[in-house]
């Protein structure tokens, strides 16, 4: 297949885009820094600057939406939120735009959207159908899927990623909690009762493909079939770096520190992939140490 990615040089793409080169798809990367994607990118692939210049997308077969500011990298000001938004609302919209444009369009959209989708919904298990809480992130999530699906035809069928936190030897949250768990310094959040859905980044690229091959279409949680406590989560972190894990951060402190932002770290989601799980998708990393073993090894 010829793969149009968005996203392609973030946590998730540079893990993607070598499985599909060794399966043998073609790859074309969208991006606003070619000479930065060259660097970081596999020769094979081929780097489209932007898409304003395309009239419609005749030749894709699939396209898979991961582009995105970063949620959790600055306060959340009001500057910041319209830059988080922006960020995923344009090219998704430009996307939809020249999918519907095209003679022969993408068989599949695989657009990015975050677990975030949900709210805080506290202890209730969360599926598919759950009906989220209206906040912040809940209306990000909500209008960048409802454009996504306005790619959904016949001949396109759309797939929504919420996805979870995701475990990787090299960004995402580990980045930001493995320096000071080294020093001895790291410790649940808050309470440490909110309810952290994670996924490991061989399953997260694994699924994708899954959705990829398989005739499914909507939306799908990505995330390990067992969300762990933020407790839980900090100490097994600590376990796995062979550190203490004791240093409790007070709620306020960690409002003080991020702002509004802090919901993304004092709330959560008891989220289950229940519709990958039915589709027939056989996660590998179930264990929440082992998928911190592996990841930081």
């Amino acid at each position: 297949m010829n793969i149009l990615i968005t996203g392609g040089t973030g946590l998730i793409g540079r893990q993607l885009i070598p499985r599909l080169l060794t399966l043998g798809h073609q790859v074309t990367v969208v991006t606003r820094r070619p000479e930065q994607a060259r660097r970081r990118l596999d020769a094979r692939v081929e780097l489209w600057h932007e898409l304003h210049e395309r009239a419609h997308l005749n030749g894709i077969d699939a396209v898979i939406n991961l582009a995105g500011e970063p949620v959790a990298d600055r306060r959340w000001t009001a500057q910041q939120k319209e830059r988080l938004c922006q960020s995923r609302w344009m090219i998704t919209r430009r996307l939809v735009d020249l999918i519907n444009a095209s003679d022969t369009p993408p068989a599949v959209l695989i657009s990015g959207s975050a677990t975030g989708y949900y709210g805080d919904l506290g202890e209730a298990v969360v599926t598919e159908e759950e009906p989220p809480h209206d906040e912040f992130t809940h209306r990000l999530c909500a209008r960048w899927e409802q454009i996504a699906c306005e790619a959904q035809s016949d001949r396109t069928r759309v797939c929504l990623l919420r996805t979870g936190v995701v475990l990787a030897a090299e960004g995402g949250i580990l980045a930001k909690m493995v320096p000071p768990f080294r020093l001895g310094l790291g410790g649940p959040l808050g309470s440490g009762r909110q309810y952290l859905p994670w996924i490991h980044i061989d399953d997260m690229v694994n699924g994708i493909l899954w959705l990829l091959d398989n005739d499914l279409r909507g939306p799908f949680n990505m995330v390990s079939p067992y969300p762990a406590h933020n407790a839980q989560f900090a100490h097994t972190l600590g376990r796995v770096l062979h550190r203490p894990a004791l240093l409790r951060v007070p709620e306020t402190a960690v409002r003080l520190l991020m702002g509004e932002s802090a919901a993304l770290v004092l709330g959560g989601q008891r989220a289950l992939p229940k519709r990958l799980e039915a589709a027939g998708f056989a996660f590998r990393w179930y264990d929440l140490q082992e998928a911190l073993t592996d990841v930081l090894r």
